[in-house]
């Protein structure tokens, strides 16, 4: 955009909510909005033509080629809303005067028979307007109608070319005014509600919660609410219920595709040390149960008996793996259930792995200082209120921190973040609202400034960016739970060294990043589920170089040993990998080699391998399993108070109640696409991921008389502003070629070792 367009940040005002998704920019006298997706400026029509935009309505605007769909689903449905709106109100003018409006008496009847909530929500609503009434909306449902005798602040309005019937004004002021005090007065006392039974803000994103509201208003106002009991018996109990239903589909699907258990550790406030037990497969996850260890936490033996017991609950011959963490004490145990049960494989968890890489490099010391540095920014920022609302205008509602789920993820997703804000920063910083704010003028302030205009500092940044940038690539496919990612990990891993390699070219330099992979990666490298992963997946296979694979070839038999139980079909099986490698028959045909980029893996073989239905059958299972543990752990399920209770009732109130919780959870963060959520960092549900970029070292209460929450900018929580969104799996491209990362650098060295001696 040319340089004499200056940047307007959009006012907490602007309540339509196409603002969230555009940016405003001032040329002179004129102001233009821009579409943060496909960049177009439109330069006349106001808001309402950037939502036709979004909303890819043809007319008054060209369609955007890459609106979301969920925000092109908005914008539609507030463009149906506005035109609903303008239907309602024509028929509503004529009946105005069965609301005693306009009749010249000083009280208007908006009740009915259903309450205030059905008269009112049938009048337009007028975002901002000007009078000089002042109304009051009484508990029986009358709106009254003073004058105050005080003079209104704000822009005069100039009546219309073509005025309308005063009767008319007053009906669409009314009613504008009366909505938004019935509104308030429904969120006081939802926010009533949650301060006093100590509810966090958060919940008001949960589906549950809207559900519950639009039932509410469905009802109108004969509602009758649940009372203790009511809640402790049978709405829990019908919960329980319907929760099991949705669980059968899943529980069905063990035995079709194969399942993999997931055992997580958790300490509670007491210090009572848990597992967790969930199953993932193709269909979802689900809440098992959880188990008190803490009088046999350090033993081997009663954690391999446990494992036993919740495999053979769940099938033997439908669990494909056991993934834990990499703790020593669950290897241990895992390799024992595999001793006893040799057609289970036991995975440690990939996501876990992938961390310890990154806490290595982490520890670097230049990647340590380079982390201190932007937490400098970024602690300064977040604890100056009026410097943060600063911040949140000139990055149009972006947030400097974008936390992710550990401490460390949201160490390179912050320092990611603020490269990508990098200019941003830059203008607030050079700005005459920075230069003439007291911060500005400050020792902090000051050094703020050298941080922020320091070249030799975002090169530093950068680079730590590229370096990591796959392995966090890599953390968000094996975390991810709307695809399974056992085809995916050794890709990852290539892809992570061939960058490493490309980025610093020399092998002295590179070969440290290498060997603190290699070191993490040794467990899973030769393991059989991810060698044939790789294998099975169409795209990697065939687009892999060379006779790399026949070095998966024999962990690939192991999986067929292991998981196929009839020799003979075992046979059949082999024999029919010779079809896959020649992508002989359905294999060949262009559909299916299109198909390569298009399908998950898992589909593509139930498309196109029906020539070769057992290795297709076996593929299937093992494309169908995750790698990794669910790295979010719910806050406000409190596994502890179970196994704290000694009544059985309660007890058994408590286990049907975190089942339902539990499994609604799960069910809700599947659906969640946390990418274009609103993220406050702030926000004490966030603490212990991000205390290091927004905690102050030593808190300094000089301030707080000008740190109010209210005046601070909302977060939008817009990342697609500076980031359009990347599919991670397009992202691993094809293509292996590269003999020494396949290998890896000690492996290869032995090789050239092996073949020395022989000559």
């Amino acid at each position: 955009m040319a340089g004499n367009f200056e940047p307007v940040p959009v006012t907490s005002q602007k309540h339509d909510p196409a603002w969230k998704h555009c940016q405003m920019y001032k040329n002179g006298d004129k102001v233009h909005l821009k579409c943060v997706y496909c960049g177009k400026v439109f330069k006349g029509g106001g808001i309402h033509r950037i939502k036709e935009h979004l909303a890819c309505q043809k007319g008054n605007a060209a369609t955007c080629l890459r609106v979301q769909p969920d925000v092109k689903q908005q914008m539609q449905e507030s463009l149906n809303g506005v035109l609903a709106k303008k239907r309602k109100k024509k028929k509503l003018d004529g009946d105005a005067c069965s609301y005693g409006i306009g009749n010249g008496t000083g009280d208007a009847l908006v009740s009915n028979s259903c309450g205030v909530n059905a008269a009112v929500a049938l009048l337009p609503v007028n975002d901002t307007f000007e009078q000089s009434s002042n109304m009051f909306l009484h508990s029986e449902g009358v709106i009254d109608n003073r004058m105050d005798g005080r003079k209104k602040k704000g822009k005069i309005r100039k009546a219309p070319p073509f005025s309308a019937h005063p009767s008319d004004m007053i009906v669409s002021n009314t009613a504008g005014l009366a909505l938004k005090r019935v509104s308030d007065h429904v969120n006081k006392a939802i926010g009533r509600f949650f301060f006093d039974a100590g509810i966090p803000p958060g919940a008001v994103d949960s589906a549950s919660f809207r559900l519950m509201i639009d039932a509410i208003a469905a009802q109108g106002a004969e509602v009758a609410t649940p009372s203790y009991h009511d809640l402790r018996s049978w709405i829990l109990k019908s919960s329980v219920q319907e929760m099991r239903n949705n669980s059968d589909q899943y529980i069905h699907s063990w035995e079709r595709n194969g399942c993999s258990v997931l055992v997580e550790e958790w300490i509670t406030e007491k210090d009572k040390t848990l597992l967790v037990f969930l199953v993932h497969s193709a269909e979802g996850v689900i809440f098992l149960r959880s188990v008190d260890i803490s009088s046999f936490r350090d033993s081997v033996d009663a954690i391999n008996e446990l494992l036993k017991e919740v495999v053979e609950e769940v099938g033997i011959g439908n669990v494909l793996q056991v993934i834990t963490s990499v703790d020593e004490l669950y290897v241990l145990a895992g390799q024992r259930l595999v001793e006893t049960h040799p057609t289970i494989y036991y995975t440690p968890c990939a996501a876990h792995s992938i961390e310890l890489m990154l806490e290595d490099i982490q520890k670097l010391d230049w990647v340590d200082s380079v982390l201190e540095r932007a937490k400098y920014i970024s602690r300064f920022l977040y604890n100056h209120s009026a410097v943060l609302s600063m911040m949140r205008r000139y990055t149009f509602g972006l947030d400097l921190v974008d936390p992710g789920s550990t401490h460390l993820e949201t160490d390179f997703l912050t320092l990611n973040r603020m490269v990508r804000i990098r200019n941003n920063l830059h203008n607030m910083v050079t700005s005459d609202e920075w230069m003439g704010s007291p911060y500005s003028k400050k020792a902090d302030g000051l050094e703020l400034l050298d941080c922020i205009t320091d070249s030799s500092f975002w090169s530093s940044c950068g680079l730590v960016n590229r370096l990591t940038d796959p392995l966090l690539c890599l953390l968000r496919i094996v975390s991810g739970q709307k695809r399974p990612a056992m085809g995916y990990v050794y890709a990852g891993i290539y892809r992570a060294k061939e960058t490493i390699k490309k980025e610093l070219i020399n092998k002295k330099d590179y070969i440290e990043y290498w060997n603190i992979i290699d070191r993490r990666w040794e467990q899973l490298q030769k393991h059989p589920l991810h060698a044939a992963g790789f294998y099975l997946n169409p795209k990697f296979f065939y687009s892999t170089e060379g006779d790399f694979t026949s070095r998966f070839r024999s962990l690939v038999y192991d999986c067929i040993e292991n998981l196929v139980p009839d020799q003979k079909v075992q046979d059949k099986t082999v024999k029919e990998t010779n079809s896959y490698h020649s992508a002989a028959g359905d294999f060949g045909r262009k559909m299916a080699i299109r198909a390569r980029d298009t399908l998950l893996p898992s589909e593509w073989w139930s498309t196109y391998g029906g020539c070769c239905p057992n290795l297709a059958h076996l593929a299937i299972r093992i494309l169908s399993q995750t790698c990794s543990l669910i790295r979010y752990k719910p806050r406000h399920i409190h596994l502890g108070q179970l196994h704290e209770t000694k009544n059985r009732l309660e007890r058994q109130r408590l286990s049907e109640l975190i089942f339902v919780q539990y499994n609604m959870w799960l069910r809700q963060m599947f659906q969640k696409n946390k990418e274009h959520d609103m993220v406050d960092p702030l926000s004490l549900e966030y603490a212990s991921v991000v205390h290091d970029w927004v905690a102050e070292k030593e808190f300094c209460a000089d301030d707080l008389s000008n740190s109010d929450l209210v005046t601070v900018d909302a977060p939008l929580g817009n990342t697609v502003l500076l980031r359009p969104p990347v599919d991670d799996i397009e992202a691993l491209g094809s293509g292996f070629d590269d003999y020494e990362i396949f290998l890896g650098v000690k492996d290869r060295e032995e090789e050239n070792g092996d073949d020395i001696a022989v000559s």
